[in-house]
């Protein structure tokens, strides 16, 4: 079972999901008042041909946010990881660091990324530059989608990354899949450049359709 992220998780929900994630909305307007940001409503129903995104399990999130924490640190990539390396981007010790720390004040420049639980809880489409840390938001942090499309197209930028490329095309699969990274350009990173593309695909549905990104 891995990681999965769904803008408009009421579009399909059987009865008793539903009421969870009603739930979770009700609280996450009390959270967005308390931080002094806009108000914001989940839409009942989503119209949108695919509104799933695969993370490349659970571990796939974390090989991105450890580019990101270099990037942030000294301004560029590093080294790329083996496919058996990625499972195991957490024990990179410039990450743990970082998920030791709270969001900073002023925020980081991937805080919305980083900081976010990887099992659950929500972004809203909503633009508030801090992530909200408040136990009441499920997962203990509540994200903005704004942010993270920010965030993300300034990895792709770094990753020179086509923002428009299929992450389900054959290049991202074989890249993703390789024993050993390529020598140049995206496909050194590919598993990182696959989760990338999910994410600003999702961040992008969730601020045309007003929906929030839900991990699931």
């Amino acid at each position: 079972m891995g990681l999965n992220l769904v803008v408009g998780v009421l579009s399909d929900a059987e009865d008793a999901a539903a009421e969870m994630f009603r739930a979770d909305f009700e609280a996450i307007g009390d959270v967005l008042e308390r931080a002094g940001a806009p108000r914001w409503a989940e839409p009942e129903r989503v119209e949108a041909e695919d509104a799933e995104f695969e993370m490349w399990g659970y571990s796939g999130l974390h090989t991105l946010r450890r580019l990101a924490v270099h990037l942030a640190a000294d301004g560029r990539l590093p080294e790329p990881s083996t496919v058996l390396e990625t499972g195991r981007a957490t024990a990179d010790p410039l990450l743990s660091q970082v998920y030791q720390t709270l969001p900073g004040d002023p925020p980081g420049p991937f805080d919305h990324l980083v900081h976010h639980s990887d099992c659950e809880g929500y972004y809203v489409p909503v633009d508030f530059p801090q992530v909200i840390v408040d136990p009441k938001a499920r997962g203990g942090c509540l994200g903005s989608s704004v942010r993270l499309l920010a965030e993300t197209r300034r990895l792709a930028e770094a990753l020179g990354l086509p923002e428009d490329l299929d992450p389900h095309s054959e290049e991202v699969f074989e890249a993703s899949d390789a024993d050993e990274p390529a020598e140049k350009g995206w496909q050194r990173y590919g598993v990182e450049s696959y989760v990338c593309l999910q994410l600003l695909r999702a961040a992008k549905l969730s601020i045309a359709t007003g929906a929030a990104i839900a991990f699931v």
